[in-house]
């Protein structure tokens, strides 16, 4: 990663124009269905309050939080999804260029500011994981909420995991190949967008409840998600039921 005095990375630069596309301007259906409603009930938003959205690519949580009365600010490192942000966006909050392992070099921010930071499906982008969450506490006030929202570590771990059939118990199950090793995946290029390479870094959920817990920053809840798509077999439908997608948590600064 680039060190701070080397030029900030454009982070989703190279694949902006294909995800926004794939994702639309209010998010996916996972977005729609499960990963923003389980932020919003993790935040728990007083009116007035002010909520930091740390990756907030081309701003989808922007409306959600303004609806319930908060202020909101959007940082990402990709210039192109900033401003995509703020031609969709804008009139829901404020979006900022930054770095979310330097924030204290973003000038319209300042120590204590928020009441509320979210990681919506960005933190697993980001490394390395004690650089972000040094800067997120530094602008969360004490009793801030932080919350993050991710693919669950123990199950979806990139081309290291994936769906099994036991043919004689009649059982679809999960298959986990690796897990404890911290891993830095390359994702595959993007229609069209040879450069278009994004990075996945797996890290096992005892990364993040210590990482967490250093900077007295501490959980108080946390949610395993299953999707809402039904299954197409008796097997799958239960493996749905059973298997997360999701995990969300929230952790409390003391």
């Amino acid at each position: 990663m680039s060190k701070q005095h080397h030029r900030m990375p454009a982070g989703w630069d190279a694949v902006a124009c294909w995800y926004q596309g794939w994702m639309g301007e209010r998010g996916g259906d996972f977005h729609q269905k499960l990963a923003i409603p389980a932020v919003l009930d993790l935040l728990d938003l007083q009116r007035g309050e002010q909520v930091l959205d740390l990756g907030a690519g081309h701003g989808v949580l922007a409306p959600y939080i303004t609806r319930a009365g908060a202020g909101y600010t959007g940082i990402d490192v990709s210039p192109k999804l900033i401003r995509s942000a703020r031609r969709l966006h804008g009139q829901h909050g404020r979006f900022l260029h930054g770095d979310a392992r330097r924030l204290h070099q973003v000038r319209e921010l300042a120590p204590e500011r928020f009441d509320g930071i979210v990681f919506l499906l960005s933190i697993q982008d980001m490394n390395p994981l004690a650089d972000v969450l040094n800067s997120a506490a530094w602008v969360l006030r004490p009793q801030g909420r932080l919350v993050i929202l991710m693919t669950h570590p123990c199950f979806q771990v990139p081309r290291q995991s994936g769906w099994g059939y036991d043919e004689g118990r009649r059982l679809q199950y999960r298959r986990v190949d690796r897990y404890l090793t911290p891993l830095s995946v390359p994702m595959k290029p993007y229609p069209g967008q040879q450069s278009g390479v994004t990075i996945s870094f797996h890290r096992p959920l005892s990364a993040y409840i210590n990482e967490l817990a250093r900077r007295s920053l501490l959980v108080d809840c946390l949610r395993e998600i299953t999707t809402f798509k039904e299954g197409k077999t008796k097997a799958e439908q239960a493996a749905n039921s059973e298997i997360p997608v999701f995990m969300g948590l929230r952790a409390r600064k003391l």
